[in-house]
């Protein structure tokens, strides 16, 4: 690689944020999801494997609950890469606030990656972070395949969407670190609740992107999801 590719290709890595405070509660389990078994590792166990081998991200930060921390940063010890600990907040909304707060000086570009979707390859956060640092906004999403009922407060249908612009939304999601510093500022100011960055986005009239990641970049948020996990993996070391 000549001197200008290089430098291109270094312009061209990004930082990622992890969101790694999850619970329970769904999983009727009594400790934080990512720490639950999952073909022989823990669930965020896989996840940060693959963060770690995505050869564009250049810096990790998990944001988490302290009673978590040990634990997880034990899975980093002697990462090819620099993995920091991150204070979450009470919610998603206000841990990936304190996510950007804790990012390096000159982070330009941002993933934010639920700990939860275990099953993303090195591959998908690659093919993020290259539309990201073009200066897009995206979320990693596949097209939705059932057909989706809109219903009212008794179960009535009122609507049937058009499947062809319906996609479910994913993470990665990526964006400008300044923008989505701004956008949260304007969150905070006029005190918005937003489930994901995407949406905040969107409130904003802020254009998004999605990026097809297929459908086995699940949630790990049930037991069922867990074997659902657990098969893709197998199917992948089998391959």
């Amino acid at each position: 690689m000549d001197t200008v590719s290089a430098c291109l290709w270094q312009e061209s890595l990004v930082h990622l944020l992890i969101a790694a405070a999850g619970s329970g509660r769904r999983m009727g389990a009594d400790r934080n999801k990512l720490l639950l078994p999952l073909a022989g590792r823990s669930v965020i166990a896989w996840t940060l494997d693959a963060a770690l081998a995505a050869q564009r991200i250049s810096w990790i930060g998990v944001v988490g609950q302290a009673t978590d921390r040990a634990l997880i940063m034990d899975l980093v010890e002697g990462a090819s890469k620099p993995v920091v600990w991150i204070q979450g907040g009470s919610t998603r909304q206000e841990s990936v606030l304190r996510g950007l707060a804790g990012l390096p000086a000159e982070a330009e570009h941002v993933l934010i990656h639920d700990g939860a979707r275990c099953l993303a390859e090195p591959c998908l956060f690659d093919r993020c972070a290259e539309v990201v640092a073009s200066g897009t906004a995206l979320i990693a999403a596949t097209p939705v395949t059932d057909t989706i009922k809109k219903v009212d407060d008794e179960g009535l249908i009122k609507e049937t969407p058009l499947r062809s612009e319906l996609w479910a939304a994913q993470t990665p999601q990526g964006f400008q670190v300044d923008q989505l510093r701004r956008g949260h500022a304007e969150a905070t100011s006029l005190q918005w609740s937003v489930t994901d960055d995407a949406s905040l986005f969107e409130r904003l009239g802020w254009p998004v992107q999605v990026l097809d990641a297929g459908p086995a970049n699940i949630k790990v948020t049930t037991p069922f999801d867990l074997t659902v996990a657990e098969a893709v993996l197998a199917l992948r070391a089998a391959a």
